[in-house]
């Protein structure tokens, strides 16, 4: 049976979210590799889950040409999502980009992104498509009992 210290117990526990500044958004972004890219596609909304780097101001990844990612290869609005949560501790931090999606052509760009690390992804097969985001609003918010930042790992 709950008691009503059981649940002012756990309102003690409970987090507070508070706005990361853009530059500590930024900083997070390039401490991770493996993110989420939302979009409307032809058949409806698509969130899926991309190895990516924060390169030359851009989120990039790589993808097949013929996936459904590649859907992106023509410019696109899209929101990307990184996030580090600690479920047992309730605390952790989320980034939010809002932007455009698009394939990447300079032939000059191309060659130095085949050198970019964390660019490779996941999923094998043929994966020689470049898609870059370039982020309009960045965003982010931590939460926790001690609102300090997430260390970086």
């Amino acid at each position: 049976m709950t008691t009503m210290s059981d649940h002012a117990g756990e309102e003690s526990r409970q987090s507070e979210f508070t706005e990361l500044s853009t530059e500590r958004c930024l900083e997070l972004l390039q401490t991770h590799t493996v993110g989420r890219v939302a979009w409307q596609a032809g058949d409806g909304p698509q969130i899926l889950p991309v190895t990516y780097a924060y390169y030359g101001g851009c989120i990039v990844f790589r993808t097949s040409p013929y996936g459904l990612l590649s859907e992106l290869s023509r410019p696109s609005d899209v929101a990307f999502e990184v996030d580090e949560l600690d479920q047992d501790a309730r605390t952790g931090w989320s980034i939010m980009a809002r932007g455009r999606a698009q394939s990447v052509a300079e032939p000059v760009e191309l060659v130095r992104l085949w050198s970019v690390d964390g660019l490779v992804p996941w999923a094998s097969g043929l994966r020689n498509l470049f898609i870059q985001i370039i982020p309009r609003r960045i965003s982010g918010r931590i939460v926790g009992r001690n609102l300090h930042p997430v260390s970086d790992r």
